[in-house]
């Protein structure tokens, strides 16, 4: 019997998880599947087929950690998935150099190492914004993101200065399409669109995730945006069972926010065929890994 292990953390109970919708198919296969934490040093990842990184949603505050958990399962004969290169790649935004190097547009950013308040005003001036967004360059959740605006942005300097004393940031001008449209979401298994999703944040609030009270709606996407987010999918360094790609609108065009391929919620809540689409996905991996 074929066994996968789900990735997750100790302590899920402020998010919204729905990876145990993915459990019946892969049972119907006769396929076990566990979940287990990623801080569970003593577990014996070799017992596993596949280990699925999930809802490790903790991570960003223990990266180094978390990096050495999957390499003790890379090194183990379980496959890892995402594979590890690729999650190496993706674990510090700096990948959206890459993506902006093979002609995929993305947000515009500022990449910075060293916070100082010249900083944040030379930014407005940069994108000619009455309000920009500061977040580290390893992050997730939207944890220690801000939007600043240009009039009262130093009321908070020295909650910036404590946050980004130590860390690599990255600053992109606010984009209002976000608040007026929404930020969509495609996601990818093997390769193929599953499904998309607009996410739109609560009144007076920035963050699309549900967590922080955004609203998310199934949607069609057209040409224009599968093309951007194909275009992103062929820069990766090697293939992903699952990626998301979340677009915005910037200056009317589609551009990248991110490139997700680490623990992405990919909301199999919203589509009810999207579970089994996951699962035949890791079932291609399985058949092809066992015709070599």
């Amino acid at each position: 019997m074929p066994s996968v292990a789900f990735l997750s953390t100790d302590n899920l109970e402020d998010f919204f998880v729905y990876d145990e919708l993915l459990v019946p198919y892969f049972n119907q296969q006769g396929w076990k599947v566990d979940t287990v934490s990623w801080h569970k040093t003593t577990e014996n990842w070799s017992r596993f087929d596949y280990v699925i990184v999930r809802s490790t949603w903790d991570y960003q505050q223990h990266a180094e950690a978390f990096l050495h958990c999957l390499k003790e399962i890379d090194a183990s004969t379980a496959t890892l998935l995402n594979p590890l290169a690729l999650m190496q790649w993706n674990i510090e935004k700096y990948y959206l150099k890459d993506l902006k190097r093979e002609g995929v547009p993305i947000v515009d950013t500022r990449w910075e190492t060293t916070f100082n308040n010249d900083v944040i005003d030379s930014a407005f001036e940069q994108f000619d914004s009455e309000a920009i967004v500061i977040k580290p360059v390893l992050s997730a959740n939207a944890d220690d993101t801000f939007r600043l605006k240009r009039e009262s942005w130093s009321e908070s300097a020295s909650l910036l200065a404590k946050t980004f004393e130590q860390r690599h940031f990255m600053i992109q001008p606010f984009l209002s399409s976000i608040v007026e449209e929404g930020e969509y979401s495609l996601f990818y298994f093997g390769g193929a669109l599953s499904h998309a999703i607009k996410k739109v944040p609560q009144k007076g609030d920035f963050r699309v995730q549900e967590e922080h009270g955004g609203s998310l709606h199934t949607v069609n996407v057209d040409s224009a945006q599968r093309v951007i987010a194909e275009k992103a999918l062929a820069a990766m360094p090697c293939d992903a069972l699952y990626a998301r790609v979340d677009l915005v609108k910037q200056n009317n065009q589609w551009a990248v926010m991110e490139l997700e391929l680490i623990e992405p919620s990919l909301y199999f809540n919203l589509d009810e065929r999207s579970p089994l689409r996951f699962v035949d996905a890791l079932l291609k991996v399985h058949e092809v890994a066992n015709n070599r």
